[in-house]
C-alpha cells in the first residue's frame, strides 16, 4: 500500500501527516509519499518578468513546505520511509488527484479544515471534491488531529447500514482489520426525527419504531458476522454497536471511540461506481467523526471483498493472509 498525504503546513498540515504515519506503520510498513501543491505558471510566455518570478516564488514556497515536513517526519516517526514531491496543478484537488494516480496511491490522505472545532473532522474546499470524485479511497484527520509516536490503528470501526449495499466495505474492512493486526468494530448509525405520531396513536410509537429498528439492525449484524466468519475474517475482538440520536452529532457521540481508532465509510452506489460518492447519510458521519475517517470507494470495496473470498476458497491463500 502506498500513502499519498497532502501537505499544506498553514492548514494544519501536521494533522494529515500524523494519520499517514500512522496508518503506513500499521501491519507491514508502507511508504509515504508527501505531496505539497503549488500553482501551475501560465504555458505562455509572457512578456514580462512577473509570471517568471512568481513561478520561482511557488516553486520555493513548495520546497520549504515540503522541507518542513520532512522535518517533522524525521523527528516524529523516524521509521516511517517517506519521499516528498512537489506538484503543480490549477486547483489543489486536481492536482492531488493527479498525483494519486501517478505514484500510483492506494489511499490519499487529507487534513482537515481550519473552519471549525478542533477534535472534528472538517470537509474543506480541497476534501469537498474529492469526496465526490476520487478513485482511491480518502482519508481525513480531524482538525489538530496528533497521534503519539507509537501509535498505530487500535480499532477499525465499519459504517455499516445494515443493508446489503454494505456487505462489501465490511468484508474490506475486516480484511484490513486482519491485515494490521486491529479489532474491528461494525457499527450502525440512526437518527431519530422529532415524534411524528398524533397523541391517539400514541406517544411512544416512535420508541417503539426505533426498538423494531434496532433489533432488525442487530439480526442484520449477526448474519453479517456469521458471514465474515465463513471466510475466516472474525475473531475474538469483533464487536457490533448501535449509536442513536436525535441529531446525527448525538448518534456519533453515543458511541465510545478508542485512541488509535479509524472510522470506515463506504461510497453511495448511485454514484459512480468507480469513485467515491457519498450519500446524504455518509457525509453527515463523516462531518460529525470525532475520529479520522476513511472513505472507501464501492469498485474497491467490492474488488477488495472479492479478493478476500477467493482466499477464502484457497486454503494456501487464506493461510497467507494477513
Amino acid at each position: 500500500m502506498t500513502v499519498v498525504v497532502a501537505y499544506v503546513p498553514a492548514k494544519g498540515g501536521r494533522a494529515s501527516l500524523d494519520l499517514a504515519a500512522m496508518l503506513a506503520r500499521s501491519g507491514d510498513h508502507e511508504p509515504v509519499a508527501v505531496v505539497t501543491v503549488v500553482p501551475r505558471h501560465w504555458a505562455t510566455p509572457s512578456m514580462a518578468k512577473v509570471d517568471a518570478e512568481f513561478a520561482a516564488w511557488a516553486h520555493a514556497e513548495g520546497d520549504k513546505a515540503l522541507a518542513t515536513a520532512g522535518a517533522y517526519l524525521g523527528a516524529k516517526w523516524p521509521d516511517v520511509e517517506a519521499s516528498f514531491h512537489r506538484v503543480e496543478g490549477r486547483s489543489v484537488s486536481s492536482a492531488l488527484a493527479a498525483a494519486a494516480h501517478e505514484f500510483p496511491a492506494d489511499l490519499l490522505v487529507l487534513g482537515s479544515s481550519s473552519d471549525g472545532r478542533v477534535g472534528q473532522v472538517i470537509v474543506g474546499s480541497t476534501a469537498e471534491p474529492l469526496l465526490h470524485s476520487s478513485e482511491v479511497p480518502v482519508a481525513i484527520a480531524p482538525r489538530g488531529y496528533r497521534a503519539q509516536t507509537s501509535s498505530t490503528i487500535g480499532r477499525l470501526t465499519c459504517s455499516y447500514s445494515g443493508t446489503d449495499d454494505d456487505a462489501d466495505l465490511v468484508t474490506a474492512t475486516a480484511r484490513l482489520s486482519a491485515r494490521m493486526g486491529c479489532p474491528l468494530r461494525i457499527a450502525t448509525f440512526g437518527v431519530r426525527g422529532r415524534t411524528m405520531y398524533p397523541p391517539e396513536v400514541g406517544l411512544h410509537a416512535e420508541d417503539l419504531v426505533l426498538e423494531q429498528w434496532k433489533s432488525q439492525v442487530r439480526d442484520e449484524q449477526q448474519r453479517c458476522t456469521e458471514g465474515l466468519a465463513g471466510i475466516g475474517l472474525t475473531h475474538d475482538t469483533t464487536t457490533t454497536a448501535i449509536a442513536t440520536g436525535s441529531r446525527w452529532d448525538e448518534a456519533m457521540d453515543d458511541l465510545e471511540w478508542e485512541p488509535g481508532e479509524v472510522l470506515v465509510v463506504g461510497s453511495s452506489r448511485v454514484g459512480r461506481l468507480a469513485r467515491v460518492f457519498l450519500g446524504s447519510s455518509a457525509i453527515k458521519i463523516v462531518r460529525y467523526s470525532p475520529v479520522p475517517v476513511v472513505v472507501v470507494p464501492a469498485v474497491v470495496a467490492a474488488e477488495i471483498a472479492d479478493d478476500a473470498v477467493t482466499q477464502a476458497a484457497d486454503p494456501v491463500g487464506r493461510a497467507g493472509l494477513r
